[in-house]
């Protein structure tokens, strides 16, 4: 039995597998994978067993699960071949006959309503039909990511989106997130679970802002703007159409206030607060 993580060397997956060290699973305990040697050689290092597989080519998931393994499948970031490359993964560990197949979704489950939601609500679905036993890690947005430009911020005087100025988001870290998907993947009681995980406390882009001007000591506002004015912005920087009009809606949807709620579970799993937004500042900041 090996616990076996999926996506491992992304950026929470490295995470995943620090936190699983650190709570003292052996090395060769879990399994990396990745789609080369060379992207998971420090975690070879360390003593981790690496297996290389690609979510698009079915055939090198053949060998890469066993029976009894516990397997976090961290959502791929391609949009629109999430599902094919999900289903890849979840046809090889019903094969092969895992104990746990958990999987990185989406805020809400089947009831988010958001583009983003689609390919996870699909997912949850295929694991479902599958009747594989289980985790569905039901993420909030990740406060790195909704506070990514504190450095354009202070430049500007203004953080700009399309959330409204009262919308509330409950965010945590991606330690937080990869701190709850560590518990779950080396302790036992998560079996057939959905766990909503998100921050203890929702704040407003006017509180961030606010906090933001108190640690730099400059005045910084939240502007907000119309979805179509956000979306012109983000096609104008460069990103991919379907990529701008994802992150053009989740403004929206925080607006809807689709990721204001705060159920507790993150805290629950891991035993201690989520990280505040002041704290995430500071870092950013550093």
């Amino acid at each position: 039995m090996s616990i076996v993580i999926t996506g491992a060397t992304g950026q929470l997956g490295r995470l995943v597998i620090a936190d699983l060290l650190a709570a003292g699973i052996p090395a060769d305990g879990i399994t990396a994978v990745a789609r080369s040697k060379e992207k998971a050689a420090d975690l070879a290092a360390e003593g981790v067993k690496v297996a290389i597989a690609d979510y698009d080519e079915p055939s090198t998931f053949d060998e890469v699960f066993s029976a009894g393994d516990r397997v976090l499948l961290i959502s791929g970031t391609d949009l629109g071949r999430r599902i094919p490359q999900h289903t890849v993964v979840i046809a090889g560990a019903k094969a092969a006959g895992v104990a746990q197949l958990a999987y990185t979704s989406v805020f809400g489950g089947p009831k988010a309503e958001m583009l983003l939601a689609a390919e996870h609500q699909a997912t949850e679905q295929l694991i479902l039909g599958s009747g594989l036993p289980y985790t569905f890690l039901r993420n909030n947005w990740y406060t790195e990511l909704a506070v990514r430009d504190v450095a354009d911020a202070v430049q500007s005087g203004a953080i700009v989106n399309g959330a409204s100025p009262d919308a509330r988001l409950a965010t945590a870290t991606r330690e937080d997130y990869a701190a709850a998907a560590a518990v779950v993947m080396s302790t036992d009681g998560h079996l057939n679970k959905a766990y909503e995980l998100g921050g203890d406390v929702a704040w407003t882009f006017g509180e961030f802002a606010a906090e933001l001007s108190r640690q730099t000591g400059k005045p910084v506002v939240h502007q907000s703007l119309p979805q179509k004015e956000i979306l012109a912005g983000l096609l104008a920087a460069g990103l991919p159409e379907d990529l701008a009009e994802v992150l053009a809606d989740v403004d929206t949807a925080m607006s809807a206030g689709v990721l204001s709620a705060t159920p507790g579970d993150l805290s629950r799993l891991t035993g201690r607060p989520t990280t505040p937004i002041a704290t995430t500042i500071t870092k950013l900041l550093g």
